[in-house]
Formats: C-alpha cells, structure tokens, sequence
C-alpha cells in the first residue's frame, strides 16, 4: 500500500516538472505540490527515479533545448525556451550531460572527425567508430549501409573516414583475447550522470560472471531504480566492451538484449568457457 503511494506520489512531481519546467521550479515548490518535505522528497524521488529532483529538472531542459537547436533556434532562443537565466547555464548543463556545448550540438559535431570501420567478430560484424579521445561505438551489423547512416545520424556535420586506429584494434582484440585488460580501453561516452554510473557499474562485473539489474541498482546504491537501470543499459552505445551481456533477469532467464537474443547467450558461454579453462 505504502509502495503504490510513494509510486503515485513521484509520478504526480515527474508530471509537475515536466509541465512546469520552463519556469524551472526549486526542489522546495515541487515538494509542496506532493505535499512531502523536501528532505523526504529528494531522498523518496532518488530512490524511485534514480536521479535526484534537480538533475531530472536539467536533462528535460537539456532536451527541450536540444528540439529548439535542432528547429535552427538560436542559443538564446533554446535559453529564453526552457526558462534558464542566461546562455551560460545553458552552456554549463550542456557540457556536463551531452559532453559538448551548445553551438557543437547545434552544428551537428561540425570539425569532430571520427574514423571507422567494419570488422568480423566471433559474434559477428560490427561497425567501431573512434574519435580522437577513444571508442565512441560499436554495434553489431546487419546491414553495413544503415548501420554507418545510424552512425552519421548522431553526428550529422561531423568528418567520417573509414579508417582503422589503434583504439579500434585495441578493442578488437579483447574479442579474441583475455577481456580482463578491458579496463584499459580508452572510451569517449556521452551520457547522463546515471547512464554514466551504470555504465561504469557494468565494467566491473567479471568475466564469465552474472548479475541481475536488481543487483546492479544496489551497486550504484539506487536500488528502486531498477527500471532506470535497464533503460539505461539499454542505451549502452558500445556493444562488447561495455558488458550489458552479463546481466540477467532475477528469474535466471536472460531476459533481451539490444543486439539479439541469440547473440547474448553465445558471449555468456564463451566468456564462461574461457574462464573455467584459465582456472
């Protein structure tokens, strides 16, 4: 009973900020709408969102924002839009949850040059893109053409050259060889503060080991945020050597996974054969 009111509750102030961000309410005006403190709201609102109430406030700024750049807005106009007091904090929260400002989304990563190339695995093809901070993707392919347009789509004014690097053949190799030097891939992500957590939360489940997305709330101490979590993984952008493979439902079954089914199974037994023949 308890758990349906504290539900009801978060999703009346998920309701409220996002019809009233563009006045960018204070945690202490959302609070008073659920009739909570703001001490009990905060902590109630983490637990069940997996964010707290002000950075949830920031990432439907953001991508207000992002829909008036894309329109071809002006910076102000994307400022005056979400109801921020200058294009300073509009730049501040586009660096800290898009990992560029502004005027670099707007021009579609105009100047930023990725290299690229498509490669067989033992799990099957992949298009790895690299930029010159590290891996930026890597997807499995069924189609090489919509799998780069995919690719381009994020980065429309960005400079892509089918070229192999030395981040792509790091990478590579972990298909064939011992993933524990996993950690030593060089990775250029962008995510949101929680995304970014679970991501690195996912990098420390060992090879040819499981968890369950109820485990992996618990170890990011969110452990009501269990959808979020998987929405998050779900939206891991680099297939492999972010391990979303190694986490499995609670009933034991191993639940879906981005680039099929099928595939995950096979990466879950071969990490499982390796490991049991280095012990």
């Amino acid at each position: 009973m308890q758990q349906q009111r504290n539900y009801d509750r978060i999703a009346q102030a998920i309701a409220y900020i996002q019809q009233n961000f563009q006045q960018q309410p204070q945690l202490d005006e959302v609070a008073a709408h659920i009739h909570l403190s703001p001490a009990h709201f905060q902590r109630l609102f983490s637990e069940w969102v997996g964010t707290s109430p002000k950075k949830f406030l920031q990432y439907i700024s953001v991508e207000y924002a992002k829909n008036i750049l894309k329109q071809q807005g002006s910076i102000f106009d994307a400022t005056f839009a979400t109801g921020l007091s200058s294009t300073s904090r509009l730049h501040d929260l586009f660096i800290q949850i898009e990992g560029m400002t502004p005027a670099e989304y707007k021009h579609g990563g105009q100047n930023l040059s990725i290299h690229y190339q498509f490669a067989e695995t033992l799990f099957g093809e992949v298009l790895i893109a690299s930029t010159h901070k590290g891996i930026c993707a890597l997807t499995f392919v069924q189609h090489q053409a919509d799998a780069l347009e995919q690719l381009k789509s994020q980065f429309p004014q960005a400079i892509f050259k089918q070229q192999a690097d030395q981040f792509q053949q790091s990478a590579l190799v972990l298909f064939q060889k011992d993933q524990r030097r996993l950690a030593d891939i060089k990775l250029h992500l962008k995510g949101t503060d929680f995304q970014l957590k679970v991501w690195q939360s996912l990098l420390k489940i060992p090879m040819g080991q499981l968890s369950t997305y109820g485990e992996l709330a618990q170890a990011i101490e969110h452990p009501k945020a269990v959808r979020a979590v998987g929405t998050a993984i779900g939206n891991n952008p680099v297939a492999f050597l972010i391990p979303c493979h190694r986490v499995i439902q609670s009933t034991g079954a191993f639940g879906g996974y981005e680039w099929g089914a099928t595939r995950k199974m096979a990466m879950i037994g071969w990490e499982g054969v390796r490991t049991h023949a280095t012990v």
